[in-house]
């Protein structure tokens, strides 16, 4: 993964930040006016929607700026676990928003059925525009958020997402209702729930794995334990271990080295494993290193 600099973090969480807040403002008030004139319940869900979208870009924006602080005294390790609080946050609010949609479509299935008006064609441009507008964000997003590998801006980036399969979800719904099905219209908000709140589990089950200390998968540990194998003077690895902290990992590495070596030169190898790992794993915010002598079995501790 290509490295940053705090500063080009920075201007691009702004610009991120900037370009999601006025999208979903401009894309809501679009689909608010269309939902109320073109008479479809589904598209006033959407639109509700992408309004909520509004604040979950401003907690993703909060949550990396307050978690990209300095470690001081009483936080050694760092802030970046509160990037983790903020994209539960953001799980919570998209859960939250499925459920009033969801809330929205059953109670026009069960108490205002026979209220139900067929929509005009003007929400069904609506639903189209959003998917196109949506989708683009979502990829704009994402594609950062991959890049600077940032927990609360990949939850951004399915807001966007999820906006999309609304969206998708009311073409579909006000598409049947002019079909001479409008009882589809509500039913379309129901869907839009469930695809939401798939999306909202998936965010806060990862965000509450990432500050439970949760180990970074075998794979990962796999490839980062064959790459201190390769190092010069390390002869086995007696213990490897990993956490997540946020977007960082911390690891607890045992190495074994000849036995016959000054302790000084013991020292220049864990030296030149930790560096040469913090270079090839970006993610790796730093690296623990006991070394063991080969003629010792591992230490299991």
């Amino acid at each position: 993964m290509e490295r940053t600099t705090d500063i080009e973090e920075k201007q691009i969480f702004d610009r991120l930040s900037r370009i999601g807040i006025l999208g979903n403002v401009l894309l809501a008030a679009f689909k608010l006016l269309a939902g109320i004139f073109g008479r479809s319940g589904a598209m006033v869900s959407d639109a509700v929607h992408s309004l909520s979208d509004v604040f979950a870009t401003l907690v993703a924006w909060i949550g990396v700026r307050l978690s990209k602080q300095a470690e001081d005294a009483e936080h050694p390790y760092g802030h970046e676990r509160l990037e983790c609080v903020a994209s539960l946050i953001l799980g919570l609010i998209l859960a939250g928003t499925g459920l009033g949609i969801g809330w929205s479509g059953v109670r026009k299935l069960l108490w205002e059925r026979g209220s139900i008006e067929i929509p005009t064609m003007l929400p069904l441009i609506a639903a189209v525009v959003s998917v196109a507008v949506k989708e683009a964000m979502y990829q704009y997003t994402m594609h950062y958020a991959r890049k600077l590998d940032s927990a609360a801006f990949k939850a951004d980036a399915w807001h966007h997402r999820s906006d999309a399969i609304s969206s998708v979800g009311s073409f579909i719904g006000i598409g049947m209702a002019k079909l001479g099905f409008p009882v589809m219209d509500p039913v379309a908000s129901l869907i839009i729930c469930a695809l939401i709140l798939k999306v909202a589990f998936d965010i806060c089950r990862d965000a509450l794995a990432k500050m439970l200390d949760t180990s970074s998968g075998r794979a990962f540990e796999q490839k980062l334990g064959g790459f201190i194998k390769e190092q010069d003077g390390v002869k086995r690895i007696d213990l490897l271990r990993t956490r997540q902290f946020s977007n960082k990992i911390y690891v607890d590495l045992e190495i074994a080295v000849e036995s016959d070596i000054s302790l000084r030169e013991a020292h220049r190898i864990a030296e030149s494993v930790h560096s040469a790992v913090e270079a090839e794993f970006p993610n790796v915010k730093h690296i623990m290193i006991h070394v063991n002598p080969e003629d010792d079995g591992p230490s299991g501790a």
